[in-house]
């Protein structure tokens, strides 16, 4: 079965004749560490070193890890994230239909969790319904945080970053109302800020935050919000890098 490139195009400017059919062409969402190089996986650095076109989230940043993981070869390199435009997606999508192994992924961790990954997942999947999609899984911030807080994990709400400013004091009731295991991500600017609401909110009731995750200075924190919140005001210079907050059900123990 064949298509050509300008059925696919939507300024419909360049016919390149016919191309194989999309069954043989494969995209790899790819997780990568999140802070310790030696969190990769053996497979993700195979899929990574046979992948002939990558998508990224920072190019620059994909370039040094592949670097760091000593993978060579002829590779090119397209960036979507948050800031991509239609047209810029669009354009990426055509230029796969050249590749066979095309590998999706993000800054650090899962793409598509929490991540802008996800838009481009769903437009591949459109674009090129006969091709495969298929997940290298490795780290991945939420669920790293969700295995070594002790709270239930069967049943458990990911909010991803929390909201600047629209929505937060409704989001922070809607979580002293959960009945289950709740993990969000906060950024060093918010997350005193974000403390004192859920202090407000919360009482006793428990929760942990991580941060530095899987780096030299990995650190995990138990206790309400109120004992959390004194510990990041008594030692600012701990206010770094992004933070993972897990947070105990409703009806669950104030103390771990």
């Amino acid at each position: 079965m064949y298509s050509s490139v300008v059925e696919r195009c939507p300024d419909k400017t360049e016919v390149l004749g016919p191309i194989p059919s999309t069954r043989t062409m494969t995209l790899s969402v790819v997780a990568t560490p999140i802070g310790n190089l030696k969190d990769i996986s053996l497979r993700a650095k195979e899929v990574l070193t046979d992948a002939t076109l990558i998508v990224a989230e920072d190019t620059r940043t994909t370039g040094q890890l592949l670097k760091l993981l000593g993978i060579e070869g002829k590779k090119e390199f397209f960036s979507s994230h948050a800031q991509s435009t239609e047209s810029s997606l669009q354009r990426v999508l055509a230029r796969c239909v050249e590749h066979e192994h095309i590998a999706l992924v993000t800054d650090a961790g899962t793409p598509a969790i929490s991540d802008p990954g996800s838009h481009f997942v769903a437009a591949f999947r459109e674009y090129y319904p006969e091709a495969i999609i298929v997940a290298i899984p490795g780290p991945s911030a939420v669920i790293a945080a969700l295995s070594v807080s002790g709270f239930p994990s069967s049943h458990f709400e990911f909010l991803g970053f929390i909201p600047h400013k629209k929505g937060r004091q409704t989001l922070f009731q809607s979580i002293a109302d959960t009945e289950h295991t709740v993990v969000c991500y906060e950024s060093p600017h918010r997350i005193v800020k974000t403390l004192e609401s859920l202090a407000e909110v919360l009482g006793s009731r428990c929760m942990m935050v991580g941060r530095e995750m899987t780096k030299q200075f990995e650190e995990y924190l138990s206790g309400n919000a109120a004992e959390l919140l004194q510990h990041f005001i008594e030692t600012p210079e701990t206010v770094r890098g992004e933070f993972v907050i897990v947070i105990s059900p409703k009806d669950s123990r104030d103390i771990l």
